[in-house]
């Protein structure tokens, strides 16, 4: 994701459009429109009139760029809203994660080091887990804390953050049975521990469920049709003007559908995606700060190089 400040350095932002993938294709698509129309104003210029002076009445195409644009205003917020809703939720995700590394912190016994580091791990491998299940997969390289045994359970699970949620549930459990805290302690961490399956339900939904085929392909379609007539109206009248009054066109235009379609998937790797893994990572820091353990304890005593790397 392509960080910067609001209202600062105006500009300067403007130095951040090489970074952006999608920037660089609208450019180049751009400029390859603007290539079509200036080679269609010099045939009309200077060889014939290739276009007849009135080829169809303005006012009419108007009223089509009129409804491609509403069309686009829909598109674009439904896409915006996909983003911001993924962002919701793994704001949720680290709400919750603190609000079991606290209470973890406050319910465990001191003495029950062992137990405050499974937590924490857990807590960290389940929002490193989440970030790779909503692009290909889970990386088991990626998760700490693995002895043989984890690694090959976590290779066979088909759902590897469901299985670690169920690893947490079982960890708060196991805790209560050995009489280390109350009924009401449990009752009190289960509201957060089944969040992070709600979590990962809600985002699953928004990564599995893309605007429909049908709507996007004729908005696709739809642009396309109306870029290439539009030569057909410029030309005759404004000549070689119309070549950048027509790259505008195409640029806002096209811009705005590829936008959209880089932005409605906002769990991948696109540089205006969601910093899911960031986040994942502020997640682990913060639970193992909060639970005042460190990695190379009991669980996990091998482990500390993969925690650099990954934290």
């Amino acid at each position: 994701m392509i960080l910067y400040e609001t209202n600062r350095n105006w500009w300067n932002d403007f130095r951040e459009f090489r970074k952006s993938y999608t920037m660089q294709r609208i450019a180049r698509f751009a400029g390859l429109y603007g290539l079509m129309v200036g080679i269609l104003a010099i045939c009309d210029f200077f060889f014939a009139e290739v276009i007849p002076e009135q080829p169809m009445d303005v006012t009419v195409f108007s009223l089509l760029g009129i409804v491609l644009s509403i069309l686009l205003v829909f598109r674009t917020n439904s896409a915006y809203d996909r983003w911001w809703e993924g962002r919701i939720h793994w704001g949720a995700l680290v709400n919750h994660s603190r609000n079991l590394s606290v209470m973890g912190a406050t319910c465990f016994p001191e003495d029950a080091r062992r137990e405050r580091h499974e937590l924490a791990v857990g807590i960290a491998n389940f929002s490193l887990s989440l970030k790779e299940h909503l692009r290909k997969g889970a990386v088991l390289d990626e998760l700490i804390g693995l002895d043989p045994e984890s690694r090959r359970r976590y290779a066979e699970a088909e759902h590897l953050p469901a299985t670690l949620s169920l690893e947490l549930h079982r960890l708060v459990e196991r805790v209560y049975r050995q009489g280390d805290m109350t009924g009401e302690d449990v009752l009190n961490f289960k509201p957060h521990l089944q969040a992070l399956l709600d979590i990962c339900g809600a985002c699953e939904r928004i990564r599995k469920t893309p605007i429909p085929f049908s709507y996007s392909i004729y908005l696709r379609f739809f642009i396309l049709a109306y870029s290439l007539i539009l030569p057909l109206v410029l030309v005759p009248l404004y000549g070689f003007w119309s070549v950048p009054i027509g790259v505008l066109i195409f640029f806002a235009f096209a811009g705005i559908q590829l936008m959209a379609e880089e932005i409605e998937d906002p769990f991948g790797l696109d540089c205006n995606d969601l910093p899911t893994g960031d986040i994942a990572k502020t997640i682990g820091r913060n639970a193992f700060e909060l639970l005042g353990v460190a990695l190379d304890e009991p669980a996990a005593p091998k482990t500390h190089e993969v925690y650099e790397k990954v934290f």
